[in-house]
């Protein structure tokens, strides 16, 4: 067995954590797309391209604990906010985005 072949195992291992830890960003890119319009209705400021931006930096420089607890504040103000198309699409989003979070783990 050659030096190399005795260091992949261990080196396709540390791939394998490496890409692990940002196997989040490859779910869907629906709450990407859809949740910043919505959110920012919800929010009652209507400033979308805030929302954007700030989503754009949590997926471009964020961390998986970043992103969660936005996902999570975004739950959290759906939830208390009256019916509405916004606060459908935040909850379906989310739902979702959950649903194929659980095929990662």
């Amino acid at each position: 067995m050659t030096k190399t072949e005795r260091s992949a195992p261990g080196r396709a291992g540390r791939l394998r954590t490496a890409g692990a830890r940002h196997v989040w960003l490859s779910i869907t890119p629906e709450p990407e797309r859809e949740l910043p319009e919505a959110v920012a209705e919800l929010r009652g400021n209507g400033s979308i391209e805030a929302e954007r931006a700030r989503v754009e930096r949590l997926v471009t420089h964020g961390s998986r604990r970043a992103w969660t607890a936005y996902l999570s504040e975004a739950a959290a103000l759906a939830r208390e906010a009256p019916p509405s198309e916004a606060r459908a699409i935040v909850l379906e989003v989310i739902d979702n985005h959950d649903n194929l979070k659980l095929g990662l783990q």
